[in-house]
C-alpha cells in the first residue's frame, strides 16, 4: 500500500511541470501503462488530476483548492511564537510580530522584556508604519507599483530627526530593506529606543509577517542590539521554514552581505518607563 501511495504522490510534481499523457506518465514512474492508469483513475476521483480532451492529464482543481485552504489555516502567531519566546530567553529583550492587513501594520504577538524597561505597545494596535522596522519589511516585498502608491498616500511625521521626511526617502529605504533583507528603526520614533527586524516568508518566498527585537539605550545600545541582527534572522529563518512546510523560495534582491549601519551617541532616557516601540 505505501508504494502505491508514493507512486500515487509522485505523479503530482510530474504534472505540476506541465500536462502529460499515459505513457510519459508511466515511464517517469517505471511501471506498466496499467498501473500508471489504475493511480491517475484514484488522482482523477479526487480531483487531484484532470483529463484533458487530448487525453493529458494535468493537476486538479482540488488541489489547488485544498492548498489555498491550507495556507488560509494557517496561522503564523501559532507557529512564530515558540521561537519569539526561545529568541527573548536568549537575548532578554522585548520580541514582537506583525503583520500587515488592510493598510495598517499590527502587533500579532509581543514577548515582554526581562529588564524593568518594559515597553508599552500592545497586541492588535498599528504601529508608526513610516519609521518601524517590521513596517519597512513588510511594505518592501510589495511590488513596485503597490509600494509606490502606499509611500504617496502616507504622512511622514517628525517624530524624532532621524523620522523618514518623505515618500521618496521612504521608498529609498524600503528598496534598500529588500536588497539587504533585514530592516532597523534607530531612534526614528523614540530616540532612546532601536530595533531590529527580520522578514517571515511563505513557501512562495514572500513576505507574510516581520519579527524583531527592541530596546531602550537605558539597557542596551543601538551597536550593541545591531549584533542580535544574525540570531533575529535566523529566528525569521526558522518559522518560514516551520510556517512554509519546508525552505521558502528565495527573496528577490536578497543582499546577505549588507553591514548593519550604526548610530552615533544617543539621548539616555532616565524614567523608568520607555515609551512604545515602533519595530
Amino acid at each position: 500500500m505505501s508504494q502505491t501511495v508514493d507512486r500515487a504522490l509522485s505523479i503530482l510534481p510530474l504534472l505540476a511541470e506541465g500536462p502529460a499523457n499515459l505513457e510519459q506518465v508511466a515511464t517517469r514512474l517505471g511501471v506498466h501503462k496499467s498501473t500508471a492508469l489504475r493511480l491517475l483513475r484514484t488522482l482523477h476521483g479526487h480531483g487531484m488530476v484532470y483529463r484533458q480532451e487530448d487525453q493529458r492529464y494535468r493537476l486538479g482543481a482540488r488541489l489547488f483548492a485544498l492548498a489555498q485552504q491550507a495556507v488560509e489555516n494557517l496561522d503564523v502567531r501559532e507557529i512564530a511564537h515558540p521561537h519569539l519566546v526561545a529568541l527573548n530567553e536568549r537575548c532578554g529583550h522585548t520580541v514582537h510580530l506583525a503583520v500587515y492587513e488592510e493598510n495598517e501594520v499590527l502587533y500579532i504577538d509581543k514577548v515582554e522584556s526581562r529588564y524593568p524597561v518594559r515597553m508599552y505597545s500592545r497586541i492588535g494596535k498599528p504601529v508608526a508604519i513610516t519609521v518601524a522596522a517590521v513596517a519597512k519589511l513588510l511594505l518592501a516585498d510589495l511590488p513596485e507599483p503597490e509600494r509606490r502608491a502606499v509611500a504617496e498616500r502616507l504622512t511622514y511625521p517628525a517624530y524624532t530627526a532621524r523620522s523618514t521626511p518623505n515618500a521618496a526617502a521612504f521608498l529609498k529605504e524600503l528598496t534598500l530593506v529588500r536588497e539587504q533583507g533585514w530592516a532597523t528603526d534607530l531612534g526614528g520614533h523614540e530616540e532612546s529606543i532601536n530595533c531590529v527586524g527580520a522578514p517571515i516568508r511563505g513557501a512562495d518566498g514572500r513576505v507574510v509577517a516581520a519579527c524583531s527585537v527592541s530596546a531602550p539605550n537605558v539597557v542596551v545600545t543601538a551597536d550593541e542590539l545591531l549584533t542580535l541582527l544574525p540570531q533575529v534572522r535566523r529566528t525569521a529563518e526558522a518559522i518560514s521554514r516551520e510556517y512554509s512546510g519546508s525552505a521558502p523560495a528565495p527573496a528577490p534582491h536578497d543582499a546577505m552581505s549588507v553591514a548593519p549601519r550604526t548610530l552615533g551617541p544617543q539621548a539616555v532616557r532616565t524614567d523608568k518607563r520607555a515609551k512604545e516601540p515602533l519595530s
